[in-house]
C-alpha cells in the first residue's frame, strides 16, 4: 500500500481513532471526509449563532491527522464554558470554536479549514467536508412523517425511535466539495464507516456529484459494518441491511464488506449497553453471505467496551 491514496468516510467519534491515527503510521496518503450537517450540541449552537458550518467532526479528523506537538491537539479537544447541551456535554470544544469563528471572521470555510490545518500541522494528509453548502439533513419515517435536523435523527426526542427511517435527503440541495470529488476519483481505496449509519455515514453521500465520483473512481470500496445496532437508526439491522442501504445511496456496489463475527460475553455486553443505552444489540449476521465480498473477522478488542481493535481493522484494510 506504499504511497496509496486512501479516502475514509465517517463521523467524528469512531473513525479518527479506529482508522486515521493508526493508518498514519504507514506509507499512505489519507483523505478523511465528513458530513457537514450536525445540528445539535455545541456545534449546533455555534451554527445558529454565527451562521457557520458545523465544525465538530472535521476538527476531530484534523486532530487525528495532525503531526503537531501534543499540546496543540489537547487544546483543540479542550472544553470551556458552563453552557449545558443535550447528551451531557458542558461548554464548547476549542477546536470547534476555532474553526467556526475563523469562518465567521473570514466569511470563507476554506480559509478556516486551511488555518486549522496549519495550526495542527496537518501536512501529508487532509480532512475535507463532503460539501460546504449550508443545508439541513432530513429523514422520511416509515409512517410518512418528515423529521428535520441531524440531531433529531441521531437521538430521537420528538418522534418514536421505533419507527424505521425510509429515506434521508438534504434541503436545500448541496453540491460536492471540489477537493473531495478529486480525492475520490484519485483514490486507490475507499473506506466507509463505522459510525451512525444515516446521520454520519450515508449523509456524506447526499450532495450532488458524490455518486458520479464514486462510479468513476477505480478505487475499491470497503464498508466496515458497525458492531452494534442503534436505537432510531438501525433497529434490528443485519450485515446485509447495512450493505444494501449504503449501496443504495452510493449508487454502486461495494467491493468488500468487513463485519465482526465475535459474540461477546453477556456480562460484557450488558455493561456496555448500560453505559450506552442508545445501543441495542450486536449486528445480526445473515446466513450464506457471499465471499470474498463479505469478510467475517473477530474485530473486537479483547476486553472492555464493545469496540473494534484498530490494529485488526487496519491490517485487513491494508491487505485488501
Amino acid at each position: 500500500m506504499k504511497n496509496r491514496n486512501i479516502v475514509c468516510f465517517g463521523g467524528g467519534n469512531v473513525v479518527p481513532k479506529l482508522l486515521l491515527e493508526p493508518l498514519k503510521k504507514y506509507s499512505v496518503r489519507i483523505t478523511s471526509v465528513v458530513s457537514m450537517f450536525d445540528s445539535g450540541g455545541s456545534t449546533g449552537q455555534l451554527r445558529k449563532d454565527f451562521n457557520c458550518l458545523p465544525a465538530g467532526d472535521i476538527s476531530r479528523h484534523l486532530i487525528a491527522l495532525s503531526e503537531s506537538a501534543q499540546w496543540k491537539k489537547d487544546l483543540f479537544y479542550l472544553r470551556f464554558g458552563r453552557e449545558k447541551f443535550p447528551g451531557g456535554h458542558i461548554g464548547h470544544r476549542f477546536g470547534t470554536v476555532f474553526i467556526s469563528l475563523a469562518e465567521y471572521a473570514s466569511e470563507d470555510f476554506r480559509k478556516a479549514l486551511k488555518l486549522a490545518g496549519e495550526f495542527l500541522e496537518v501536512k501529508k494528509h487532509r480532512a475535507l467536508p463532503t460539501t460546504i453548502d449550508k443545508t439541513q439533513l432530513l429523514a422520511v419515517l416509515e409512517n410518512g412523517r418528515i423529521i428535520k435536523g441531524e440531531d433529531e435523527i441521531d437521538v430521537p426526542k420528538k418522534h418514536s425511535p421505533k419507527l424505521k427511517i425510509k429515506k434521508v435527503f438534504l434541503k436545500p440541495k448541496a453540491k460536492i466539495f471540489p477537493a473531495t470529488k478529486e480525492a475520490i476519483t484519485k483514490a486507490n481505496l475507499i473506506t466507509i464507516g463505522p459510525g451512525d449509519l444515516y446521520s454520519s455515514i450515508i449523509s456524506c453521500f447526499l450532495p450532488q456529484g458524490i455518486k458520479e465520483a464514486l462510479k468513476k473512481t477505480k478505487a475499491k470500496k470497503v464498508l466496515i459494518v458497525n458492531s452494534m445496532t442503534k436505537l432510531g437508526e438501525t433497529n434490528n439491522f443485519s450485515v446485509l441491511d447495512f450493505s444494501k442501504e449504503v449501496e443504495k445511496y452510493i449508487g454502486c456496489e461495494l467491493d468488500f464488506v468487513i463485519y465482526n463475527n465475535k459474540i461477546s460475553s453477556k456480562q460484557r455486553l450488558k455493561k456496555y449497553k448500560k453505559q450506552h443505552p442508545e445501543l441495542l444489540n450486536l449486528v445480526k449476521i445473515d446466513k450464506n453471505l457471499s465471499k470474498p465480498k463479505f469478510i467475517a473477522k473477530n474485530l473486537l478488542a479483547k476486553s472492555g467496551p464493545i469496540e473494534y481493535d484498530s490494529q485488526k481493522v487496519v491490517k485487513i484494510i491494508l491487505n485488501l
